[in-house]
């Protein structure tokens, strides 16, 4: 066990632990306080982010106008111009994948065929956002985001039984979601504002990496709390535990109100320091996102060009 977590049972039982919170807070001041890289070494991380970047849409005026434009702006992030003076125009820079809602993956399959692009498409799912659908109703969800093409599931926990302490439950609920996705990437959303502390946090983590999540993610972006530093902490710890105890890889997403380019160099810094370099690509990490691109290109194009662009110069994502 790490030294930020304490068995308060027998060893064997992973559930019988308790978070060290003030250790937590710690930790988590402790990275936002690092430096930062400057200059051409932070244009690099930014780029770096960009390709981490799950670029996602989850509103109730979503259109298939607006889903294609989602999926060009996935497809070319940063104007080609800026690249190309950076020299980095021909090395396929992408957003790891575009998220939608289920009724919207064939839009977005439709629109990155025809650019002819592989890029992955994600669907949130199981009664997104508050998980308080029937679970026939939930895998039925699961089921018809793949067939129209979803290669990549976020799937939402049921809070209630986490919060019940039905941790049994909640792996068998996770554990037909798996089975649901078939060969689709499961992320499974713990909508960590809503679990009351970070020993629930932890517990859930675990849970679902043993049902069988590629991916945990913090939030859904519609809890009043989202992704916070001191509750990424609490899962990658619960990452690094795993991994050390089954070695199974498991990727993080961090996810709601994730806004700024100096947030993303902060993330990527948290995870080098907690899990190492192999969790800095896009099979490993994830930021869930909708506005943060348009903050790094503009950075980006600071450090192009010396000054900020005005709104109108960079493209609509």
């Amino acid at each position: 066990m790490s030294s930020h977590l304490q068995q308060t049972t027998s060893e064997e039982s992973p559930l019988g632990i308790r978070v060290n919170t003030q250790a937590v807070l710690k930790r988590a001041q402790q990275i936002q306080g690092r430096k930062v890289a400057k200059k051409q070494w932070q244009a690099a991380w930014l780029l770096k982010a960009v390709t981490c970047i799950d670029l996602t849409t989850l509103a109730g005026d979503d259109t298939p106008s607006n889903v294609h434009r989602l999926c060009m702006k996935a497809t070319q992030p940063i104007r080609h111009d800026l690249l190309k003076s950076m020299d980095m125009h021909d090395k396929g820079i992408t957003t790891a994948a575009v998220c939608v809602y289920p009724s919207r993956v064939a839009d977005a399959v439709k629109s990155l065929k025809a650019a002819n692009s592989s890029l992955p498409v994600a669907s949130v799912a199981t009664g997104f956002p508050a998980g308080q659908t029937p679970l026939k109703t939930r895998l039925e969800e699961v089921q018809m985001a793949v067939e129209d093409g979803a290669t990549e599931i976020d799937i939402v926990i049921n809070r209630t039984l986490a919060l019940t302490g039905q941790w049994r439950a909640l792996y068998d609920e996770i554990r037909q979601f798996r089975e649901a996705c078939g060969d689709a990437h499961m992320k499974t959303i713990l909508a960590v504002g809503e679990l009351g502390t970070f020993t629930n946090v932890y517990k859930a983590s675990l849970v679902s990496m043993m049902a069988g999540s590629d991916f945990i993610k913090t939030s859904t972006g519609k809890e009043s709390v989202n992704a916070t530093y001191p509750v990424a902490i609490v899962m990658v710890r619960a990452i690094r535990d795993y991994c050390l105890r089954t070695g199974y890889k498991v990727g993080f997403k961090p996810a709601g109100g994730i806004r700024t380019a100096q947030e993303s160099l902060v993330w990527l810094t948290l995870m080098k320091e907690e899990l190492g370099d192999e969790w800095l690509s896009p099979h490993l990490f994830r930021l869930g996102a909708s506005s943060l691109l348009a903050d790094i290109e503009r950075q980006i194009y600071h450090y192009v060009t010396g000054r900020y662009p005005a709104y109108h110069e960079l493209p609509m994502a």
